[in-house]
């Protein structure tokens, strides 16, 4: 194994003809801008020794030196923009060797263990996944630093769940075949490979963004243009030198933990399923009400628990939660999930960058009365409102919104009165989402140096349907009532969400009489559901 432990193993020697392979295309994209002009010196060359002279190759000789010029001159002005386009850069939380210098000191070691550089510094994201990211381009100085130089390390981006879920083992296992990878990155025909390709993306991206002038987008065509032909040029050899890579990065870091990482690969996949849950089904539901759970990466733990109880797959996981857990390497674990948390909000569901007075943090021991129980109570409002403007009398009794209004209206008119209940509050949400302002980005915020793609920039889930919309609505006012007539009390369910809770247990037998209600228009289902339950729909309700 050679000193920056990229050694001669056949993803090493793949790499480098692949990396040998992009630069190639660069050459060759030089070598066109420079023919015109080297066309042109062998004319005036030849001028100067009487061999080329005369009228017609005076002619040919001036036209050839103005489109050399041309061409020289858009060359150039595409070679600036891709040297001046700045990456994208990935929004992680910054983590400072003072706030976990003994990860820090893991890592380190690790990279001393497979005689590799270790990465520069260290960054968190909210996902499940790990990846080494160059950020060596001037645009990417730490905020408030120096600029930092083209030779150092790539900086380690580590998922923030693994290393609540993960043990220190399991996580040391883990980042090997990613660690690995600084080797190759420190490679002189990789590194500058990476860099051309990286800067072809980046081009593409400005030319591509909008709000540009006239004479602007014009020649902002051109270079867009030009630098997606390399980048097509580029795509087959660059993919192939990124295998090349990964394969020798796995290959060199299997003499560390090789074992033990193939069972920590499992809980990889275990922290995907649990943080995916938790985020669509709890957290989401938290954004919507303008609240972002600051916990998320102590929820994960819940969640995957809560999981390997009802999986009889994930059974025996559990036993592992008696060893040190990794997040026992940072000297805040607390203070670095609230930031972890804040931005998963901002990526997922396009929160602002800080809390403020209509973005403010819930602890999971307040989730269900301030977020569950304001949800449905929300939702309950929103859903009477529609009625009233859609003229649906009032039902018969006490004053006030009632459950049973609803039920005769959805029973007592077919399947229109669901279509058009469901359109009036996809019509009301839609309004009310309109009317909220889009959050500003702040100077310290993390997707500064990401572009100025719209937010967020990964939704969870695609926009809710009417149909959708009206049976969460209509399950809200149920909840509502079971809470305000029978002693329910909201609760949360750390894979499924918001949870209704009678006698202490949750009940998760409310979705298919509801669905018969909206779909079909049958109230019976619900109306014996409640009856079991000792709810009284025609009492009215606490609403928001």
């Amino acid at each position: 194994m050679s000193g920056t432990g990229f050694g001669e193993s056949l993803g090493a020697h793949a790499a480098r003809s692949r990396a040998l392979a992009v630069l190639r295309v660069r050459s060759r994209a030089l070598a066109v801008a420079l023919l015109p002009a080297a066309v042109a010196v062998v004319l005036f060359a030849g001028d100067a020794a009487g061999h080329m002279s005369g009228g017609s190759w005076d002619a040919s000789r001036w036209a050839v030196s103005v489109f050399a010029v041309i061409v020289l001159l858009l060359a150039a002005a595409v070679a600036a923009v891709i040297v001046r386009a700045s990456p994208a850069l990935s929004p992680t939380v910054e983590l400072s060797e003072r706030a976990a210098p003994d990860l820090y000191r893991l890592v380190r070691d690790l990279a001393e263990r497979l005689e590799v550089p270790a990465p520069s510094a260290l960054a968190l994201t909210p996902d499940c996944d790990s990846w080494l990211e160059d950020r060596t381009h001037p645009a990417h100085a730490i905020r408030g630093g120096s600029r930092r130089r083209g030779t150092e390390a790539p900086v380690l981006v580590i998922g923030s769940p693994f290393l609540w879920w993960m043990r220190v083992a399991e996580l040391r296992a883990v980042l090997a075949p990613v660690v690995a990878g600084t080797a190759p990155s420190a490679h002189p025909d990789i590194a500058a490979a990476r860099r051309f390709v990286r800067g072809l993306d980046a081009a593409v991206a400005v030319a591509a963004a909008p709000g540009q002038g006239p004479i602007r987008k014009v020649a902002l065509g051109f270079v867009g243009g030009s630098t997606r032909l390399l980048l097509r040029s580029c795509q087959a050899p660059a993919s192939e030198m990124e295998r090349g890579v990964a394969a020798a990065a796995s290959e060199c870091a299997q003499a560390v933990d090789y074992g033990l990482r193939i069972v920590a690969q499992e809980q990889v996949g275990l922290a995907y399923a649990g943080w995916d849950r938790l985020l669509t089904r709890v957290a989401l539901p938290a954004w919507r009400m303008g609240r972002w759970p600051s916990r998320l990466d102590a929820g994960v733990v819940s969640a995957l628990t809560e999981l390997s109880r009802r999986d009889r797959l994930a059974e025996g996981f559990t036993s592992r939660l008696g060893e040190r857990p990794a997040c026992d390497l940072l000297e805040e674990p607390g203070a670095i999930d609230e930031a972890a948390s804040l931005l998963a909000a901002r990526l997922f569901h396009g929160g602002p960058a800080e809390a403020g007075p209509d973005w403010s943090p819930v602890d999971w021991q307040q989730y269900p009365e301030e977020v569950v129980d304001h949800k449905w109570r929300t939702e309950a409002a929103r859903l009477h409102r529609v009625l009233d403007e859609l003229g649906v009398p009032p039902s018969t009794g006490p004053d006030g919104p009632t459950l049973t209004r609803v039920l005769e209206h959805l029973s007592g008119r077919g399947a229109e009165a669901g279509e058009t209940l469901a359109a009036g509050i996809m019509a009301e949400v839609a309004r009310e989402e309109a009317a909220v302002p889009p959050p500003p980005k702040s100077p310290g915020d993390a997707l500064n140096g990401w572009g100025a793609d719209p937010l967020p920039l990964f939704p969870l889930q695609p926009p809710r349907t009417g149909r959708e919309l009206l049976a969460d609505h209509v399950t809200a006012m149920v909840c509502c009532a079971a809470v305000d007539t029978a002693g329910a009390v909201p609760g949360l369910d750390w894979l499924d969400g918001p949870a209704l809770l009678i006698n202490g247990e949750r009940r998760a037998d409310l979705a298919t009489p509801v669905l018969s209600l909206t779909e079909d228009g049958d109230a019976a289902p619900l109306r014996s559901w409640l009856s079991t339950l000792g709810v009284r729909p025609e009492k009215p309700v606490r609403l928001v």
